[in-house]
This record gives structure tokens, C-alpha cells and sequence, in this order.
């Protein structure tokens, strides 16, 4: 179902789809081409678990397939009404590590239609950096761009002040929510737990501060945190006091050392019963919180930027300004 990415310019309300199949989620977003960008005209989002126990097995197992199949057969229903001009459809952590993944990638079209591509960890940071640079004006040199995903957690180190945003490094690891939730188990909800997936992630992050030496431009000023994921944008809602999840609020807002200390605080005396009650987190999700926290806790205790700027958007949006892109170039 993908389709050309280009029948000459871009007409303004022309619609343009793209869905993301990452360890956790599917999501699908159509958007409609404006002076700006684009205005999104329809969005799907579905707790899917397609990595679950990935980490054990190396494989995709049939239960997390099916429900996979079942979330795009929405998707694909959704597209046919719709007929946006383009449609592009990326797989990212789960179909990237599991054996059985491409095989899983080729069953999904012959079920929905749907033509996914496998992207590397690079092109992911590379859509997520896209998706967010409005968010970068404000004088910033550079931004350390972080997305705690399901699988992985992607890092981009980029410079700022060009036509295009500078990649300067990269860093894709193999912890996420859902891998880090599965490795400690019951251990997540504990206080030693959150330590111990803290510093697991944080082990892997101060190689990457030895090459760039990020911490330091960090004091001098002029470098922005920014991050991209169910972690961030919860710490967020916490942090605003929203008794209900907006991402109106939400995204873009900058938020203080303070304000992130003391909702990291509030998340973690929830304890899992209340993490599961809580409006902006609720059932589904409560079991990813603390390890996306810590995850978290590890970034901002490698790099202890003074403010995070919070971003309710990534690999989907990242697709559609690239599209919109490249019919306008054409």
C-alpha cells in the first residue's frame, strides 16, 4: 500500500500518511499539507507488544504477531478511506533485532498491504531530530536529542545554525522500556531495581560522553536536552499539574531541573497500583513507567542539562515533513 511518494507539488490539504511499528506501539498518523508543515487530520495509536519476549527468545512469538496484524489491519482500513497521496511505513527495534523480523515484515503485506521498511537506528535519530526542530529555535548551538523507546533508546548529538541540522554522533542502545522491564521483572518496582536499571543504561552512555564530551558544552552553555517518548511527555504531564493528558500542553514545553526532579519523585511513590489509576499513565502502561524513568534518570545524571525541552513527537511527524519535503522539491 505504498504509495509513490510524489504526483508533483504538493497541494495545500493534500493528505499524506505515516505508521510506525515500533516494540511496544503501532501508530499511525495522516496528516494534511499546510504553509507550515502539515495539520494532522487523523491519528491511531495501539499498544501492540510486538518485542515481548524478544530478549529471551531472539524471536518474534505468534501471540505478539497476531495482535500486531490486527492493530495494521486498522491502520490499513483506516488508509483505504482516507487515500492520502503518499503512505510510508517504518519498523524500527523489535523487527530490527529479532530473527524472524523480516519474515514478519513480508507476512504483514501479504495480510494488510501495508510495505514496512526495517530502518537502521541512524535514519531513526535522523526523523526524530526532524520532527523536532521546531522546537530548536531560540539560540541554542546544539541539542542532545534522546528517544527512550520500547527496544532501544536512540541518542543524537547535532549542531545547530545551518540550513540542515549536523549530525555529530549517535548512539543506539539496546534498552528500553519493554527490555528493561522484562530484564529486572518485579526488581523494576523496587528501589534497588530503579538503581540497577539506572545505572545499566547509564553504563552505555559514558562511552559516548568520553568521545564528545557532551557535559562540558553542557557548562558553557548553549546546549539544549531535548526528549521524545511516553517517558518524557508523562514526566511532563505530571510536572504541569494536568489531570488529564494533553499534548497541546505538552509538547514543547521546557521544563526545569526542578519540575523534572520532583515528578520523577512523584512517579516513583506511586508504586504500581497507583501508576496503573493515574489519568495520564493508566493500565496498559503503568509496567513501562519506572523503567522509562530510569532510563531517563541515567541520561539527565550523565548530562545535567538545566531544562528539558519536552517533545510529544518523533518518527511519524519526522515521516510526514519528510514527504511533504520532498513532493514540494519535486
Amino acid at each position: 500500500m505504498n504509495a509513490p511518494a510524489g504526483r508533483g507539488r504538493a497541494r495545500e490539504g493534500e493528505a499524506f500518511a505515516a505508521l510506525d511499528l515500533g516494540t511496544n506501539n503501532c501508530r499511525l498518523l495522516v496528516g494534511a499539507a499546510s504553509r507550515g508543515g502539515f495539520r494532522i487530520v487523523e491519528s491511531f495509536s495501539r499498544t501492540v507488544r510486538l518485542g515481548e519476549g524478544l530478549a529471551a527468545h531472539g524471536r518474534l512469538a505468534e501471540p505478539a504477531m497476531d495482535r500486531a496484524l490486527e492493530a495494521l489491519r486498522t491502520c490499513a482500513e483506516r488508509l483505504a478511506r482516507r487515500q492520502p497521496r503518499a503512505v510510508r511505513a517504518i519498523a524500527t527495534e523489535a523487527c530490527r533485532q529479532a530473527e524472524n523480523g523480516p519474515a514478519f515484515i513480508a507476512r504483514v503485506r501479504a495480510e494488510t498491504g501495508l510495505a514496512f521498511r526495517i530502518i537502521s537506528p541512524r535514519e531513526e535519530a535522523e526523523l526524530a531530530v526532524e520532527s523536532c526542530v521546531p522546537l530548536l529555535q531560540g539560540g541554542a548551538r546544539r541539542v542532545l536529542l534522546f528517544d527512550i523507546g520500547g527496544g532501544s533508546t536512540e541518542l543524537a548529538w547535532v549542531r545547530l545554525g545551518g540550513e540542515r541540522p549536523a549530525f555529530l554522533g549517535t548512539l543506539s542502545l539496546p534498552w528500553g522500556v519493554v527490555s528493561l522491564a522484562e530484564h529486572f521483572g518485579a526488581a523494576a518496582n523496587t528501589e534497588a531495581g530503579f538503581v540497577a536499571m539506572q545505572e545499566t543504561v547509564a553504563d552505555r552512555l559514558r562511552g559516548f560522553e568520553e568521545v564528545h564530551r557532551i557535559g562540558q558544552e553542557i557548562r558553557q552553555g548553549g546546549v539544549r536536552l531535548l526528549g521524545t517518548s511516553g517517558t518524557v511527555t508523562t514526566l511532563a504531564a505530571l510536572a504541569l499539574g494536568l489531570s488529564r493528558y494533553s499534548r497541546h500542553a505538552v509538547d514543547g514545553a521546557v521544563l526545569s531541573a526542578g519540575q523534572v526532579e520532583r515528578a520523577l519523585a512523584e512517579i516513583r511513590a506511586l508504586g504500581p497500583a497507583g501508576l496503573a489509576q493515574h489519568p495520564c499513565i493508566g493500565a496498559d502502561r503503568a509496567e513501562f513507567v519506572l523503567p522509562g524513568c530510569a532510563a531517563f534518570a541515567a541520561i539527565r545524571g550523565v548530562w545535567p542539562a538545566p531544562e528539558l525541552i519536552v517533545a510529544d513527537r518523533g518518527l511519524r511527524e519526522g515521516l510526514l515533513m519528510r514527504m511533504i519535503r520532498e513532493a514540494r522539491q519535486r
